[in-house]
């Protein structure tokens, strides 16, 4: 029977799996893409769908299908194997209570998350919550999608969460870290943050439940009174990094190469709900730069239906700026005066389609919107469209539509070019890309230039086995022992099949990766070569450095045998290094 590692491994293929996450194209009889964990302009991310693994040549990372999961979602080995057991349909033995404690706490709030859905989606049934249904039908929402989307409602008492999750063996500081209960000076235990309100669950890219909002269906005496209230941020939910909807929509924003971006979760619903399931929201928050680059996996196009205000809502305007920086290519769907996708889904269908169908460049957008709220005849209103349209242009990357928009604004002011220009050359803007402000940056392995040499010479040796015979005895002991073991079984006549069956040798990944590069690489005869004859210079060198600290240490402890010996052991490999 295989253990549940190997059965998960036996059910997903791995190039599925990663192009769940990113776009990947096929390269020979592997697949190619940019890399996620740092800045490339060519790919040099390559997936094996024949050794089910994956390696970056640029940034040195690689391993199977658990080691990307853990990568990409931050996550724990523990978290990985259950994110992919769910995704294969495997399930995970029940722990013993005695062996819980190797639950990660970050999995333990998985699970509280998950119940307090549950419990969310139950309530829905009571007679309040069929109110809070009929409100959710009346908005134009249909039980298919209460079902798919999971919205629930949260009962209108002090502690009714909590005390479930309490009973189920999870303590009331778990519920608080989960972003469900919110500590009372008043009470000795903490209260239900959710009461009385429609629950719309927040999951991650795998659709597991990792947050929640909430919204108020019935009339309310008390002003201070939120319509929304979110999660805060916790261990797995940080609104910064999450896109509502992407679960559902990703593959449909990869088919479509196009993605719509909303404010609202009843606006993803609707959207959802009459086709267009390349809809996300960005779940109460401008535009960020961890969201962009979750977004750029799937799609460089986006359609933007937000309330924007271009002279004044500078977060918004900012996370466009990183958009345009990043070269995504972006829309703007105007809608008609007080209304959002919603509703107007729900009252005019056809005139949502139309909307989306005529959505205008956002550089369109801005020029539109800034002149409408100007006099354009008059030197003030020029000066202030100037405020806000010139540091606009300035930041569009690609300098022939820097051109295009400058003369067009110096069209509609009816000024000559040059001096629109002029103005233009004085702005200076300080430039950010995504890359730039991530905090948590992807840590690159730096390899030494040993290292690479040594994994190119294998790989050349893999793809033509006659480079076997340039290893003589004393190269072969230059090279580490990972990769000097795998040539020491190929000198004794193993194929490569036999050392690729072998149970759990140190050095399988190195050999793995080599058999990777030897597919991918193109190399001259002479590669080898040349490759070989780096490999003996580092070597030597390296000696020679070992050589002279020994002699600077027996200098130091005036030692004159030892450093007579030592510099003729320095000379005479000098000689060979020149010669």
């Amino acid at each position: 029977m295989l253990n549940p590692i190997e059965e998960i491994k036996s059910r997903l293929d791995i190039v599925e799996v990663i192009g769940s996450y990113i776009k990947l194209q096929k390269a020979g009889v592997n697949y190619r893409a940019l890399c996620p964990f740092h800045s490339e302009k060519k790919p040099s991310f390559f997936v094996s769908s024949v050794r089910q693994i994956w390696h970056c040549f640029g940034c040195s990372v690689g391993g199977d299908i658990f080691k990307f999961i853990m990568k990409i979602e931050g996550v724990e080995f523990g978290d990985a194997l259950r994110i992919l057991a769910k995704r294969a349909g495997v399930e995970l033995k029940p722990m013993r209570p005695e062996s819980a404690s190797w639950r990660t706490e970050r999995q333990r709030l998985y699970e509280i998350c998950e119940l307090a859905c549950r419990f969310f989606e139950k309530q829905l049934e009571s007679k309040i919550g069929q109110e809070a249904k009929n409100y959710l039908i009346k908005r134009g929402i249909n039980e298919e999608s209460i079902k798919q989307w999971r919205i629930g409602y949260s009962p209108d008492t002090w502690q009714g969460l909590s005390d479930f999750l309490v009973s189920k063996g999870y303590n009331r500081e778990e519920v608080i870290k989960a972003g469900l209960a919110v500590e009372s000076e008043k009470t000795e235990n903490p209260y239900d943050r959710f009461r009385g309100r429609i629950i719309f669950p927040i999951f991650d890219l795998n659709s597991q439940v990792i947050g929640f909002g909430g919204r108020v269906f019935k009339e309310t005496e008390k002003e201070d009174i939120a319509k929304y209230i979110n999660t805060p941020n916790t261990l797995l939910y940080d609104k910064s990094r999450v896109l509502y909807g992407l679960n559902f929509a990703k593959m449909e924003i990869r088919k479509k190469d196009s993605c719509i971006l909303v404010e609202g979760y009843t606006d993803t619903i609707l959207n959802h709900q009459v086709g267009y399931k390349n809809t996300i929201a960005v779940s109460g928050t401008a535009l960020t730069p961890y969201q962009l680059k979750i977004l750029k996996r799937y799609s460089a196009n986006l359609l933007i239906c937000f309330d924007m205000d271009v002279a004044g809502d500078f977060a918004t305007q900012r996370g466009i700026d990183l958009a345009q920086k990043e070269d995504f290519e972006i829309k703007v769907i105007i809608l008609p005066k007080e209304k959002d996708p919603a509703e107007l889904i729900f009252e005019n269908k056809k005139l949502w389609e139309e909307s989306v169908e005529k959505a205008k460049s956002i550089l369109e957008f801005y020029f539109e919107t800034t002149f409408s709220k100007f006099d354009s005849k008059r030197p003030e209103g020029k000066k202030e469209i100037s405020k806000i349209l010139l540091p606009i242009i300035k930041r569009i990357p690609n300098k022939i539509l820097q051109s295009h928009w400058l003369n067009e604004l110096a069209k509609r002011f009816k000024v000559p070019e040059e001096i629109v220009v002029e103005e233009f050359n004085r702005i200076s803007i300080k430039e950010q890309n995504v890359s730039e402000i991530e905090e948590n940056k992807s840590e690159i392995i730096e390899k030494s230039r040993k290292e690479l040499i040594e994994e190119k010479i294998l790989s050349l040796i893999l793809k033509t086995k006659k480079n076997l015979e340039m290893i003589d005895k004393e190269i072969l002991s230059f090279f580490s022992s990972k990769v000097k073991e795998i040539l020491l079984y190929l000198k004794k006549g193993k194929e490569v099949k036999e050392l690729e069956k072998m149970e759990n040798p140190d050095w399988k990944d190195t050999l793995n990766f080599a058999l990777l590069r030897a597919e991918i690489d193109q190399d001259s005869d002479d590669e080898i070569k040349i490759c070989l004859n780096e490999l003996i210079v580092l070597q030597r060198r390296n000696d020679l450095e070992e050589i002279s600290k020994a002699i600077s240490r027996a200098e130091e402890e005036g030692d004159q045998k030892k450093i007579k010996k030592l510099m003729e052991e320095f000379n005479q490999k000098a000689k060979k290094l020149i010669g």
